[in-house]
């Protein structure tokens, strides 16, 4: 279960249906509902029961998944929601708005609140003279939805499907895709982490405009804290299935590790944040690495490229090595939070190499220099 994502309404769903200030929030949402379910469609169905019973102050976006099946939630205005079940053949890129789009009542593949469409009927919410579309009933369509959401879905799209043409501002870039490619944790890695590369909108182009740069918000930004992939396997034992790939930190500088979810300790490294700056932590040393990378994006591209490659190959052999012998061990839990933390070891100390090859590159560059050619 993801929790959350927060996406946008209008006025017309909120007249019928106002926010409950005093409802669940993204804050409450994942304990009142993880702990208590069996699957994906359980999810949905518990979550959708506690929106109806006792509302919200905010709208989100969620995924369920177990090893069957994949569902994608949409929270609707206060008290109300829908969902659908991602086609096991598809992906969906969904940024901060309302992004079910066309909906049908009647599949096995879809859920909502029981009263949704008779809200809708009764109250002529419909703009669209024929069928449901969520995102056109129940969304923003908004110009800040042109600059900050859909150009995210747009790149996302473009990465996976380049033969299709479409604009970065359109307000009905399709929900659910297909594409002939098999999707790897990799490309999900690059996506969430793009800022429009071979665009005129890339952020560190060097032959686009500073309004062109400035224009379309990025995927990768400087306020990302974490990144994470849920994997759950269906070709291993359901013991070693959870992968909770993880990374701290701006997108754009950072490397995903797959760390095992069947295990009872976080590695010192990743659950030692803090409200500031200090030694021995993996999020401030992501936020570092980060920094650095930001103030000369070309100096370090190529060295933070490599530091990605070699840091996800790493954990990946770990990983298929571990997978081979896992289930020998007496406690398999205890060993694989013992791999956990070798994991983190990698990702830590390949980062920290990382941070010396920027310092080593940026320190003859500094503009506290004189020379008399001597």
């Amino acid at each position: 279960m993801t929790a959350t994502e927060t996406i946008t309404t209008n006025s017309r769903a909120l007249g019928v249906d106002p926010m409950n200030p005093d409802g669940l929030g993204e804050e409450d949402i994942t304990a009142i509902v993880l702990p208590y379910i069996h699957s994906a469609r359980e999810g949905v169905q518990r979550l959708g029961k506690l929106l109806e019973q006792y509302g919200t102050y905010e709208t989100n976006g969620i995924c369920f998944s177990d090893k069957d099946e994949c569902w994608y939630f949409d929270s609707i205005a206060g008290h109300h929601w829908a969902a659908v079940r991602i086609p096991d053949d598809a992906y969906v890129i969904a940024p901060n708005r309302f992004n079910i789009d066309h909906f049908d009542f009647d599949s096995d593949d879809t859920l909502c609140a029981p009263d949704l469409k008779q809200l809708v009927d009764e109250n002529h919410l419909n703009p669209d003279p024929e069928g449901y579309n969520l995102r056109h009933i129940f969304g923003s369509s908004t110009v800040k939805d042109t600059r900050y959401n859909n150009p995210r879905a747009w790149y996302g799209q473009k990465y996976f499907n380049p033969e299709i043409e479409q604009s970065p501002i359109d307000q009905d870039l399709p929900f659910i895709c297909r594409t002939e490619k098999k999707i790897s944790v990799e490309d999900i890695k690059f996506v969430l982490s793009s800022h429009y590369e071979n665009t005129d909108f890339d952020p560190y182009g060097t032959t686009n405009t500073e309004g062109q740069k400035k224009l379309y918000r990025p995927i990768g930004i400087n306020r990302n804290q974490e990144l994470h992939i849920l994997q759950i396997r269906n070709d291993v034992p359901k013991e070693i299935a959870g992968i909770h790939w993880l990374a701290y930190g701006p997108n754009t500088f950072n490397a995903v590790v797959p760390f095992y979810a069947n295990v009872d300790d976080t590695p010192a490294q990743y659950k030692n944040t803090g409200a500031h700056y200090t030694q021995g932590s993996q999020y401030w040393l992501s936020y570092l690495l980060g920094t650095f990378g930001d103030f000369d994006f070309h100096l370090f591209e190529d060295f933070e490229n490599i530091f990605e490659q070699n840091t996800v190959g790493e954990c990946r052999n770990i990983q298929l090595e571990t997978d081979k012998v896992a289930l020998d061990k007496p406690d398999t839990t205890a060993y694989l939070t013992e791999v956990n933390a070798k994991l983190a070891d990698v990702s830590f100390n390949n980062s920290n190499k990382l941070l010396g090859q920027m310092i080593e590159l940026a320190a003859p560059r500094m503009k506290l220099q004189f020379t008399l050619h001597d």
